[in-house]
């Protein structure tokens, strides 16, 4: 079992999965989003190689704009 936060919220698994598997999972817009990943902004390109690890800590920030 391991533990990760996400969005300050906790969570807990048993699989392995990558960044871009977890935004699968919650539905994410990916088009419009910046993540955090253990305090350092990961590239868009790379989130389908980061496995989630134990007690890893993720931001998603979705940009907004308006006018």
């Amino acid at each position: 079992m391991k533990t990760f936060f996400l969005n300050g919220q906790e969570y807990n698994t048993e699989g392995n999965f990558t960044l871009l598997e977890l935004l699968h999972y919650f539905n994410y817009d990916f088009n419009l989003l910046v993540i955090e990943h253990n305090y350092l902004i990961r590239k868009k390109q790379n989130w389908g190689q980061i496995f989630i690890n134990n007690n890893d800590r993720i931001e998603i920030v979705t940009i907004v704009g308006g006018g």
